[in-house]
């Protein structure tokens, strides 16, 4: 049952990250089986070329008849690209490769930027989902404007290794840039810190640099190196349904709780 604490108009979250191997697709795909399990109804996007987000959800390529290229560049309503994954309340709309061609066929339209935004509000308004999660390309190109421009927030996967923090710099400044042209409401959904391994002074390091540089954006809930989460995508499932008492699996759980929990204060 959907928390009537939540607004009654879908709260659109992109996840992003432009640095690729960062755990962005996993995030998403678990984030969202968490929050569906948990009796929320979701929506995820892919908006990334690999289309991995899709194959993690238990979507072939063959079985992607609508796809996000067809909602963005052939005026497809987004329900009629939508598909129900094994997780009821988890719904998507696929991608395919040939997603990688929008960035030049979308140059030569005006509206460019505002594809996403527009074809989401419909949706959003009528708050049939309780959360829209928009996995991006690793990169900042137009498609990942789109996600950030049709967002309320950003979500930030950071992997817990050497030179983390100063990637996020070219991240943070175009979220900044959006918000001052596109999007005056966008805001950092927050930093969640991912592939942590307790054992490593490393990931202890970037840990305490995060929490020290980014305060309160940073999770609470840390996702840590496990081998079952690395091992759902090739059985199509979300680590939550291929083994919800491994460490990778609560943890996935934790960050829903706490992304639900940020939202409900802001809500009160």
């Amino acid at each position: 049952m959907s928390d009537p604490l939540l607004r009654s108009q879908s709260r659109i979250i992109a996840i992003s990250n432009q640095k690729g191997g960062v755990g962005k697709t996993t995030t998403t795909i678990n984030l969202g089986a968490a929050l569906a399990l948990a009796g929320h109804r979701i929506l995820l996007i892919d908006l990334d070329p690999q289309g991995n987000a899709s194959t993690g959800l238990g979507l072939m390529p063959e079985d992607r008849t609508s796809t996000a290229y067809d909602v963005l560049l052939e005026d497809k309503a987004v329900e009629d690209a939508t598909f129900v994954t094994e997780i009821e309340s988890l719904h998507l709309v696929p991608s395919t490769v040939d997603l990688s061609s929008a960035d030049i066929e979308l140059m030569s339209n005006e509206k460019r930027s505002f594809l996403l935004a527009d074809a989401l509000r419909p949706i959003a308004a009528q708050g049939r989902y309780d959360f829209i999660l928009i996995d991006c390309p690793p990169s900042l190109n137009l498609l990942t404007i789109n996600a950030m421009v049709a967002a309320d927030s950003v979500l930030v996967p950071l992997q817990s290794e050497f030179f983390a923090l100063e990637g996020l710099s070219q991240l943070m400044l175009t979220i900044r840039e959006i918000r001052g042209t596109a999007n005056p409401s966008l805001r950092i959904e927050g930093v969640v810190l991912t592939m942590f391994d307790r054992r490593n002074n490393l990931s202890q390091q970037v840990e305490a640099d995060a929490r020290e540089n980014l305060g309160d954006l940073v999770f609470q809930t840390i996702i840590p190196r496990n081998v079952r989460v690395s091992e759902a995508p090739s059985f199509a499932l979300s680590v939550l349904q291929y083994d919800p008492n491994s460490t990778g699996a609560r943890a996935y759980t934790a960050l829903a709780d706490e992304v639900l929990q940020r939202h409900k204060k802001k809500a009160a």
